[in-house]
């Protein structure tokens, strides 16, 4: 595709905005403790005799401990690396489920965007919640990673963002508001932000070329496509750490 044809820096700059501002308090979402479970793993109640229900909060604090969900104490004790790693080998993998489904039908789900955009919102997904991870708070720094790594387009969305105003305050309240199936929910979100990008979308990770091939087979081909998209999603992780980690600026939009 010629570079007349693609989307300019605004456009991609301002739905890449969009996707950013709605992964961010999902991703506060699983910092959540509505049932004051993941609070037992920093101080479990030190009473000899614990009601039964109480025995089974503790027992379900202990696992979420053991499997360092945010907001428990082995989540606090870790480093942002192993932090990082949480969200590509746990929350990752397991959208890239609902990402490799499609492919049990083989090749002609192939040549639908559906797939292409669920694996691109999950990418995104991982790739702000590993730069969180690293410091990188700031939305505009979080649209030039996901341009540059997503959609191999270098920007300065600073400039490009501050042109643009919404009324976010009362839409990010309901969108961090704690329900089940947010991570679903927060692709199925992005992919519908960023569906005017299809273009920019094939540019994103993928999977090696036997991957790519094996998934074309009807039912084999969701596995193939899975660990293809688990690979995908390291690669993701290991390009955003290495960017933030040289301090690389991002260059100015030129369209």
């Amino acid at each position: 595709m010629s570079d007349d044809s693609r989307p300019s820096d605004r456009t991609v700059a301002v739905l890449l905005d969009q996707a950013a501002w709605g992964i961010s308090p999902m991703l506060d979402v699983l910092h959540l403790d509505p049932l004051g479970i993941k609070a037992r793993t920093f101080e479990p109640p030190s009473a000899a005799d614990r009601a039964l229900a109480e025995k089974v909060l503790d027992a379900a604090a202990w696992v979420l401990d053991e499997l360092t969900v945010p907001g428990t104490a082995a989540w606090e004790r870790s480093s942002a690396a192993d932090r990082a790693d949480w969200w590509v080998t746990r929350l990752g993998a397991l959208n890239t489920v609902a990402v490799a489904f499609p492919s049990v039908l083989g090749a002609l789900v192939g040549r639908l965007p559906i797939q292409d955009l669920l694996g691109f919102a999950n990418q995104a997904l991982v790739l702000v919640a590993v730069a969180r991870e690293y410091g990188v708070e700031d939305r505009a720094r979080q649209v030039d990673l996901l341009a540059a790594v997503l959609c191999r387009r270098e920007l300065d969305a600073r400039p490009i963002l501050e042109c643009s105003s919404r009324h976010e305050d009362a839409e990010r309240d309901h969108i961090a508001g704690w329900r089940p199936f947010a991570v679903v929910g927060s692709m199925w979100r992005t992919a519908h932000t960023v569906r005017g990008l299809l273009s920019e979308i094939e540019r994103r990770p993928r999977g090696s070329g036997p991957y790519r091939v094996l998934g074309r087979l009807p039912v084999v081909g969701a596995l193939a496509e899975y660990l293809g998209e688990c690979g995908a999603l390291a690669e993701v992780a290991s390009e955003v750490r290495d960017r933030i980690d040289a301090g690389r600026p991002a260059a100015r939009a030129v369209r």
